[in-house]
């Protein structure tokens, strides 16, 4: 934390951020304060910030469900809406779950998932070297011994013997449509990775890749669970029912979180 930085040094400070477009400016001044050794530092981050960065590659974490978790430059910033999906995995986790998050990027949602119940076990997996080691930092963190971080495109890196025993499948899979992503904020279009934000032309390419590869991995009466959208919603479900799931969706309207629930059949 910068000490000696007084009171005109920090409206300085909010001054640059808020000129940035940082709607919150003093909160993020007090974070940036907080998180920075020296005045070097805070500077060099203040620079970043005011740039595009997001907030959270910044300073190094983003807080998901009560966890810092840790996130790296050109890495996909955990959002708040996809509780929902942490929540919707929580109440279908059987005791002793092994669970899968698929399009992992930082871990964020097998990792909540995972500490939420100690009982249970994540394999999580991304196609992104600079997003499994964001992940792989936060499963030797939050999960020792109880966890392993995959590199590898959707389900191909998992290993055979998992096939037929996930209870719980989790993707935070992109779904933002192709030629949307122009008009995304700067934060996001510019600093995170293309391959976490583009779904395709109708956003749903990477759900149906999903539900088409669940199947063969979900025990009888397991759950894959996709975040999406409202507007997408219909799309995921059909994608997951094409393959033999049964599914609904799950709206959160605090968070504006939505979720599509599907079933493998069976006990």
């Amino acid at each position: 934390m910068v000490s000696g930085l007084g009171i005109v040094g920090v409206e300085r400070l909010v001054g640059r951020l808020r000129a940035a477009g940082c709607v919150f400016a003093e909160d993020e001044a007090a974070l940036l304060v907080a998180e920075a050794v020296d005045e070097a530092a805070l500077e060099a981050m203040t620079v970043r910030r005011v740039a595009g960065e997001p907030l959270e590659q910044v300073v190094g974490w983003a807080l998901f469900e009560g966890l810092r978790i840790a996130v790296a430059p050109g890495v996909f910033v955990p959002r708040a809406r996809t509780g929902t999906l942490v929540e919707q995995a929580l109440r279908v986790l059987p005791d002793g779950a092994t669970v899968v998050d698929l399009c992992c990027g930082s871990g964020a949602v097998g990792v909540a998932v995972a500490v939420a119940r100690p009982d249970a076990r994540l394999w999580a997996a991304d196609v992104d070297p600079a997003a499994t080691t964001c992940a792989a930092r936060n499963v030797a963190a939050f999960l020792p011994g109880r966890g392993e971080v995959l590199l590898g495109d959707l389900d191909a890196p998992l290993p055979t013997r998992l096939l037929g025993r996930v209870d719980v499948l989790v993707a935070n899979a992109p779904y933002v449509p192709t030629a949307e992503i122009a008009h995304m904020p700067v934060e996001a279009r510019e600093h995170e990775p293309h391959v976490a934000l583009d779904g395709g032309a109708d956003g749903v390419d990477l759900h149906r890749r999903v539900a088409a590869a669940a199947p063969r991995w979900l025990a009888p009466g397991g759950h894959l669970l996709i975040e999406t959208s409202g507007r997408q919603a219909p799309a995921t479900v059909a994608a997951c029912a094409a393959h033999g799931l049964t599914a609904h969706v799950v709206h959160d309207d605090e968070r504006d979180g939505t979720v599509v629930v599907a079933r493998r059949a069976g006990s």
